[in-house]
């Protein structure tokens, strides 16, 4: 081998490296999915090529003796299984390598878990009828879903009970995904001892709504402080920092792409445990394009 040819391929090798350590670096932009049927379906959501995770909101009644439900807006009729179509998109987006969450809980306020023994019945619920167990109603389909995301605004606390018994009817078989949307004041009211669990695979923290920790410009102190105390005491595997997708998607919170790439991102993605962008929600970003204006630095 000459010493020319040598160097090249030593050169190859570490131009190599250097791309495979950009991409581990790399982030990526998750995005709720179901509450606007202007939004499109899921299958063109994850055609797009914008996204990592959908998340799919919500499955927004459980406990206190109801029926879990699913509400996916103007959507799907669930009372007629009509919401069972979702699957093929759900199998066209897991396809594209992209993971499909079920998203429970929301803004609605129709759910709550009264008892230890009531979050083990909802756990077992979203086992068969969402994940790799087995029902005969099962509201999306076929389609098994990568995991379940916790967006919890309210109810009773047992949802440590309800983390645990997925993680355990996980265990020796196909990987549930535990993901969490918690507001940025710490520790969040509803999740943070089911957080502490170290269960929950990806946080997203919800950085709007909550003007003491959002981003601002002016004061970026409280932001930065809130960031680094999630990320250094909730033992999660990835934080993504959520944001609305339009100033007309949350009552405050809204960051311009160009303050996100400038100023939040390259201090965000200092952190080891950084994993992307969350953005509510996917009807507002296609008003906006803010995911197409991100993605490359995300």
């Amino acid at each position: 081998m000459s010493p020319r040819f040598s160097a090249k391929c030593a050169i190859l090798f570490h131009a190599t490296l250097l791309a495979l350590a950009f991409k581990a670096k790399a982030g990526s932009i998750v995005v709720y999915w179901g509450q606007d049927a202007r939004e499109g379906t899921l299958t063109d959501t994850c055609a797009s090529g914008k996204y990592g995770i959908v998340n799919i909101a919500f499955l927004s009644v459980f406990g206190n003796g109801k029926k879990p439900q699913v509400n996916l807006a103007g959507h799907c009729d669930p009372s007629s299984n009509g919401c069972q179509r979702v699957s093929r998109g759900i199998h066209n987006c897991q396809n594209q390598g992209i993971k499909v969450m079920l998203s429970i809980g929301g803004g609605s306020g129709g759910y709550t878990l009264t008892s230890p023994d009531e979050a083990r019945g909802v756990a077992e619920y979203l086992w068969n009828n969402f994940l790799s167990g087995n029902s005969n109603s099962r509201p999306l389909g076929d389609a098994i879903l990568d995991g379940i995301d916790f967006d919890i605004e309210g109810g009773e606390r047992h949802y440590v009970v309800l983390a645990s018994r997925l993680s355990e009817l996980s265990r020796g078989g196909r990987k549930v995904y535990l993901t969490a949307a918690p507001q940025c004041p710490f520790p969040d009211n509803w999740l943070d001892k089911a957080l502490q669990t170290g269960l929950f695979d990806y946080v997203w923290v919800q950085f709007y709504n909550n003007p003491q920790c959002e981003y601002n410009t002016n004061n970026p102190q409280s932001f930065k402080d809130s960031w680094n105390k999630w990320t250094s005491s909730i033992p999660a595997r990835k934080f993504f920092v959520g944001l609305p997708a339009s100033r007309a998607a949350a009552g405050n919170g809204f960051v311009t792409t160009d303050v996100l790439k400038s100023q939040v991102l390259p201090f965000v993605q200092g952190s080891p445990k950084y994993g992307g962008v969350m953005l509510w929600n996917k009807y507002s970003d296609d008003q906006s394009g803010y995911s197409s204006r991100i993605r490359d630095s995300v």
